[in-house]
């Protein structure tokens, strides 16, 4: 049993709106053009793209729907990758950068699309705040607001500080911050649920409590499972965190971390005007950053820490109280009524790893804690390639990704060593 299924459930699983669709294990043998592994918004988007193209779809989730990330998560919905686009940009060059950064604005289009065209009932609101909380951030923060405008023609970041930003945020811990209007936040269980019952209606069939055990590559691949398997002409791989060794190919390419999450008791109106009062989300510019918004029932949700050893970090509870406090004195002694966390998949650069090993086998996977958006991007890339529209995927696919140093045993020490030095430079 994972770590994380031992603690109280989520928010998310207590305020569910969305009746799952009815998904047995799978028994025995189907064909299909195309089997996706993977219920999380990458294997949720993808079939439901491929399946409106015609595509017989069959997909295999391991647990539930939503048991990974994507129904786990902070909920935030905004453009841009897990890194800075000038990481793109030096791989790339300026006009592929250009491109990815345009496509990750289409990935939040796209999330609203699903959302009202699907009636998916996940408390969409807009409005994003990145916080300086030193003047070193507010020094970055300026210049990537400049630079966004001038190469990136990107119009929604406006600066504030201030009674300004105290219209947004009432605390006085940030020097300023950038406010994106095309920035937001949703539930983000019952979004992923909304595209799988989406998926389902399209005629998607789904399979839960099937995990895949094994891929025979080959004219058409056969994905395993413990008590049937799927033979499909295409294999979508939306793993993310979860590959488990699948394709060796891609091992040593993401990293497995838990990101924590609380959410408070209920707010009054009074209390949540004096945190939030326009239901922003905000995420500090930390490397290990600190983010929160309000849910619909103006309970703070507030995630931050990371732990890359499976283990919860000491004090966890006591240092997230504490933060809370000092930036809303108001919410002193509000309860924590729920405490979770989920896992998720980085990469070595930050950047969200697109790729195809031989001709049919596609994947999609560390998002790097930016992914609500960009999976159902992923998803939609992956569909246009396999119907042979591969310009938009291959730009994705060309980012150059190394494997984390260390080898199987040295790996995580080497990358909590790492993060170790980057907390440090955060206090600095």
């Amino acid at each position: 049993m994972n770590h994380l299924d031992q603690r109280p459930a989520s928010l998310y699983r207590d305020t569910l709106a969305v009746e799952p669709p009815a998904c047995v294990p799978l028994s025995g043998e189907r064909r299909a053009d195309v089997c996706v592994i993977g219920g999380g918004v990458t294997g949720c988007s993808a079939a439901l793209h491929l399946a409106e193209q015609g595509f017989s779809v069959v997909l295999l989730e391991a647990s539930e729907i939503g048991h990974g990330a994507s129904g786990r998560s902070g909920g935030q919905i905004l453009p841009g990758l897990g890194t800075d686009i000038a990481t793109v940009e030096q791989a790339l060059g300026r006009g592929s950068a250009r491109d990815i950064w345009e496509m990750s604005r289409e990935a939040v289009r796209l999330t609203a699309e699903r959302v009202e065209r699907h009636a998916i009932p996940c408390d969409l609101s807009w409005g994003y705040l990145h916080a300086a909380v030193k003047p070193r951030h507010v020094r970055e923060l300026k210049a990537f607001r400049e630079r966004m405008a001038r190469d990136y023609d990107y119009p929604a970041l406006s600066w504030l500080e201030g009674d300004a930003l105290r219209e947004h945020v009432a605390t006085d811990a940030y020097p300023g911050a950038l406010y994106e209007s095309e920035g937001g936040h949703l539930h983000p269980l019952n979004y992923t649920l909304g595209l799988a019952r989406a998926a389902s209606d399209a005629g998607v069939v789904i399979h839960e409590g099937s995990p895949a055990i094994e891929i025979r590559r080959g004219a058409p691949n056969v994905v395993v499972t413990p008590h049937g398997r799927v033979t499909a002409d295409f294999v979508v791989m939306g793993t993310n965190a979860f590959q488990s060794g699948l394709v060796p190919e891609l091992g040593g390419r993401v990293m497995r971390a838990a990101n924590y999450i609380i959410a408070t008791a209920p707010l009054t109106a009074e209390q949540a005007a004096q945190v939030l009062p326009k239901n922003d989300a905000l995420s500090d510019a930390n490397f290990v950053l600190d983010y929160y918004r309000l849910s619909a029932d103006r309970r703070l949700i507030y995630g931050g820490e990371v732990s890359y050893n499976g283990r919860e970090p000491r004090g966890l509870q006591s240092r997230m109280d504490a933060k809370i406090a000092s930036l809303f004195p108001v919410l002193r002694g509000v309860p924590i009524d729920y405490r979770w966390g989920g896992e998720v998949a980085i990469t070595f650069n930050r950047a969200p790893d697109f790729g195809r090993v031989g001709h049919t086998l596609y994947y999609a996977q560390g998002y790097s804690g930016h992914g609500m958006a960009m999976a159902g991007l992923a998803g939609r890339l992956i569909a246009e390639s396999i119907t042979g529209q591969q310009r938009r995927f291959d730009v994705f696919s060309a980012m150059p990704h190394r494997r984390f140093p260390g080898g199987d045993r040295l790996r995580t020490p080497l990358l909590v060593l790492a993060t170790t030095f980057y907390k440090l430079r955060d206090r600095l």
